[in-house]
């Protein structure tokens, strides 16, 4: 009942609030011949006291700061060498590209609940660490490149490059950082930018004109991939779905000779978006090469 009252209450004041300030602006024109800003004053003073007795935090376990924070608790560790990109390969597929630009060796391995059967290929957090004297406390973002499967002491873990993990520390002390080994960090998820980078697709070493599988490279915006399907030349209307193979390699097991330029269509896990790459693997293509594409999810 009291809940009911107040939540009245504010609505009303905030309604008279309104009013109180509309007059204000209008009757300031008249304000020598009209006292009206006393009462206007008032009135919102009134709006103030009646604010504060119907939002009392320990009546509503209201707590701001959770509201406001996105921030969640995990585990870090890191491996490979300690100014390095973890290691090249990786369970993403990304091969020596996670220690150029943009991925620049700020990648992780994730645990189960990241990697996500490798889903989580190519999805973007914001991690930092302050309980530990050699933490900045900055948010630095790192790409999930790799699995780590044997994290499993938390419910979230990160084991990071040597660089990734060292940029949460302050300025001289990432070798005092590293050497604490395991950290308890915070992290939340973002959105990748990679402005001025388009989609890549990395074809597999063993493609053939049967076979046909690529990785996918510098997705922007969720980061993650649902599904992808190609389109032969000729055959406008028809879509293929793909497969995917592990990691953030996608293959299309055809049964019959595909017929190139192939254009590739992807569609992000989560919000959706989908985007399409006409005619970006040429006749004439390569297993092993990279081909560039003009699209992204979010340009």
């Amino acid at each position: 009942m009291l809940r009911d009252q107040c939540i009245k209450r504010l609505l009303t004041n905030i309604v008279r609030l309104f009013l109180a300030i509309v007059s204000t602006q209008v009757c300031m024109i008249f304000y020598r011949k009209l006292d009206f800003k006393k009462d206007s004053f008032l009135l919102v003073g009134s709006f103030l006291v009646n604010l504060t007795h119907c939002f009392n935090p320990k009546l509503y376990h209201f707590n701001v700061s959770k509201i406001q924070s996105r921030w969640s608790p995990a585990g870090a560790t890191w491996y490979g060498s300690p100014t390095g990109d973890g290691s090249e390969g990786g369970a993403c597929g990304y091969g020596s590209v996670v220690g150029q630009h943009p991925f620049s060796s700020m990648v992780s391995a994730g645990g189960s609940s990241l990697f996500k059967s490798g889903k989580g290929c190519g999805s973007c957090y914001q991690v930092r660490c302050t309980k530990n004297a050699a933490c900045l406390g900055n948010p630095v973002t790192v790409v999930i490149t790799d699995e780590c499967p044997g994290c499993v002491s938390e419910s979230v873990h990160f084991d990071m490059s040597g660089t990734a993990f060292g940029s949460m520390a302050k300025q001289g002390q990432a070798y005092q950082l590293r050497n604490a080994g395991r950290l308890q960090i915070q992290y939340q998820r973002v959105q990748c930018h990679y402005p001025g980078v388009n989609l890549a697709f990395h074809v597999d070493s063993g493609s053939n004109n049967y076979y046909f599988a690529t990785v996918i490279e510098y997705q922007d915006g969720d980061g993650e991939i649902r599904t992808v399907e190609l389109q032969q030349a000729q055959r406008k209307d028809e879509w293929l779905p793909m497969q995917q193979s592990w990691g953030a390699v996608w293959k299309l097991n055809s049964g019959s000779e595909l017929k190139p330029p192939f254009s590739l269509r992807a569609t992000s896990l989560e919000s959706g978006k989908t985007v399409v790459a006409i005619n970006v693997i040429p006749v004439g293509w390569h297993p092993g090469a990279t081909y560039r594409s003009v699209v992204n999810f979010d340009h």
